[in-house]
């Protein structure tokens, strides 16, 4: 049982981290997909449209130069040209750096090329407008334009290149997804097997166990009813040879003993003497044989029933240990059965003595109640109560399994003076009690 159950866990565990490495793999090229494509191109793509604005601004910048109504030199726009240049190397410089890797290296040098070729060519017609600006003007309108022209194509070129690649990221990161949440339900639905196949296994296994103990304890309570029944055949067997036997020879070594004290000579004082010492030493004898005969098992309980027995037990008990006891009975009295009233009557005995020996109480409540279908006997003492551990002692299991045999419910509380106290519940018929 427990290797399998160890190999069923060693596999889950297995998969789990299987599928946990797998996750993490997918989850790491999701963000290096985003990091280098997706955040990359939006900031590529801004710097594009930073170049864009710049070259519409050359743009502007040239329409203007060949406006004819203006009456500035053409020299007059170096500044303005020199300002859009710096910004636009800047933007290209940075351009350079967040570009994407899908990019070519011929597209990377044609705009590097590009806009060397356009600044030479600007520099070169300002150097021809401190001369000539006419002939200025129309280098601007056949050669400027045209290179701005291809300039802007290029950049928008490149815009849409970084447009396509942040479609073709976004769809593979919907690809992604989709195979990460097609394996989570793969996941989990393999997981809910295996939990529902171990679920299964382990309610069959419990199921045989519980049987199995349903069945020692079976047997142990017959086992159990078995041996205290054998006690109390065994307890009764000797009760009868004390009584009978061993009390019909005391009786009669006693009647021997008077008749011989009857004939022995009145002046032999101290003949007569010994006889009355032996005679009362063999009275005192019968009396513990009887005394015994009667604690084996109590002859009364099957003559006159369990309430005169405890009346008759009760006083003796209070005599041999000098605990007070304090009997009560409530409830309308029934018969009860022989074999209900020897349970009663051991627990009782078994609790009184346990008052004795062990909760140094001088003093115990016996309280018998009769219910409708039940009898409740309590025992209560105002001693040390019970110590942890002690509820194991073979007295308290004895009572357990009388209790049991009655199909009734034994407790060991604290009593109200902080002693023990023990409840015994019991149905007030044995048929009840088996149904």
């Amino acid at each position: 049982m427990s290797l399998r159950l160890l190999a069923g866990l060693a596999v889950t565990l297995s998969a789990v981290v299987v599928y946990s490495g797998y996750t993490i793999v997918q989850m790491r090229s999701l963000r290096q997909l985003q990091d280098d494509i997706i955040d990359r191109n939006r900031k590529d793509s801004l710097l594009l449209l930073r170049i864009q604005n710049n070259l519409n601004g050359l743009a502007n910048a040239m329409r203007d130069m060949l406006d004819a109504s203006e009456p500035y030199p053409l020299t007059a726009w170096r500044s303005q040209f020199l300002r859009i240049r710096v910004d636009l190397e800047d933007a290209v410089d940075r351009e350079r750096k967040f570009a994407p890797a899908s990019r070519t290296a011929d597209q990377a040098r044609y705009l590097a090329s590009s806009m060397a070729q356009y600044w030479d060519a600007l520099d070169r017609i300002f150097e021809l407008a401190g001369r000539d600006e006419a002939e200025a003007r129309t280098r601007i309108k056949i050669s400027l334009q045209a290179r701005q022209d291809a300039l802007t194509t290029a950049v928008a070129r490149l815009l849409v290149q970084n447009n396509e690649s942040e479609e073709q990221a976004a769809a593979e990161i919907q690809r992604i997804y989709a195979r990460v949440e097609r394996n989570v339900y793969v996941f989990l639905a393999a997981i809910l097997l295996v939990v529902a196949f171990t679920s299964a296994y382990l309610l069959q296994y419990n199921r045989r166990v519980f049987d199995e103990v349903t069945a020692l304890s079976d047997r142990r309570s017959e086992l159990a009813q078995q041996l205290i029944s054998m006690q109390e055949s065994t307890f009764a067997s000797i009760s009868r040879e004390l009584h009978d036997e061993f009390g019909q020879i005391l009786t009669g070594v006693g009647a021997m003993l008077q008749r011989l004290h009857r004939k022995a000579d009145p002046a032999d004082t101290r003949l007569r003497a010994d006889l009355r010492e032996v005679h009362e030493i063999v009275q005192a004898t019968l009396e513990k044989v009887r005394t015994l005969s009667q604690a084996l098992h109590p002859v009364m309980l099957d003559e006159v029933g369990l309430e005169s027995a405890m009346d008759h037990y009760l006083p003796g008990f209070e005599k041999r240990t000098g605990i007070a006891i304090q009997y009560e009975k409530s409830g309308e009295s029934v018969p009860v059965d022989r074999e209900l009233a020897i349970h009663l009557y051991r627990v009782m005995q078994e609790a009184l003595n346990n008052v004795a020996r062990h909760s140094k109480s001088r003093r115990a409540d016996v309280r018998l109640s009769f219910e409708p279908r039940s009898l409740t006997l309590e025992v209560e003492d105002e001693g040390i109560g019970f110590k942890e551990g002690s509820g194991k002692g073979m007295g308290l299991i004895s009572m357990r399994e009388r209790a049991e045999m009655m199909k009734g419910k034994v407790e060991f509380l604290r009593g109200r003076s902080g002693g023990t106290l023990v409840r015994l519940t019991v149905p007030l018929r044995m048929e009840e009690a088996h149904a």
